[in-house]
């Protein structure tokens, strides 16, 4: 398993953000990302998760409402990588993954575009 600090961590999730299309990342309202290191159950399965309504289902939004989440999980992508260069792979596409959640793409359409 790969050691890195939460600090460490966060600054590479950060640095793959910037990665990131614009095309991908201007349309994002109210959402905020963190890291935490691991899931509520414990587990190593988890990677990150999507906590939020997507724009697609969205009735009403506006001033006071609480932000979307995208939750990275430090500790599950540190044990399913074994190098820096893995891990940083594996943030991107978990990136790409759970902003695809906020636009309204589901499991089974990023399985089909390879990003899941």
């Amino acid at each position: 398993m790969l050691e890195l600090t939460r600090d460490a961590f966060e600054a590479l999730v950060v640095e793959e953000l910037d990665q990131l299309p614009d095309d991908m990342v201007d349309g994002l309202e109210n959402v905020v990302f963190l890291v935490e290191d691991r899931p509520p159950d414990g587990s190593l399965d988890l990677l990150a998760e999507y906590d939020g309504v997507d724009v697609t289902e969205r009735d009403r939004y506006g001033f006071g409402e609480l932000p979307d989440r995208i939750v990275l999980y430090r500790e599950p992508h540190l044990a399913a990588c074994e190098s820096m260069e893995e891990l940083r792979d594996e943030i991107h596409v978990t990136l790409v993954h759970e902003i695809a959640h906020y636009y309204g793409i589901d499991d089974a359409e990023l399985h089909r575009l390879g990003w899941a």
